[in-house]
């Protein structure tokens, strides 16, 4: 918490922070100005490979704006499957948002004044 006058430190949107160890089959990401939506979206996504033997996440404190994300895989690098796992979740993301504008375009149209 910051002081009185002080301002707290907030790490820049979208950055990364990247804990791989020795093993580049397991890492530790830490990715700033996020929170649970994104963590348990990417865990959901990320469960769905068969590339994942582990998957986890945490959010340390709700002041703090980061998220803990923690992949364990069975032979691929770490790195690389959370990649894959970041474009399934935008091309699912992507796919709800068409999908949405589709139906409020159909509403407006049928319930035209």
């Amino acid at each position: 918490m910051a002081a009185a006058g002080v301002a707290a430190h907030h790490p820049p949107s979208g950055s990364l922070e990247v804990d791989t160890g020795s093993d580049p089959t397991s890492a530790t990401f830490t990715l700033c100005n996020e929170d649970h939506t994104m963590g348990n979206t990417l865990r959901y996504v990320l469960n769905k490979s068969p590339e994942v033997a582990f998957v986890g996440y945490s959010v340390p404190h709700p002041s703090e704006p980061k998220m803990n994300l923690r992949i364990q895989t069975v032979g691929p690098p770490a790195t690389s499957v959370l990649l894959s796992a970041l474009g399934n979740v935008y091309e699912i993301s992507s796919h709800v948002l068409d999908t949405f504008d589709d139906a409020v375009a159909a509403f407006r149209a049928k319930h035209k004044s």
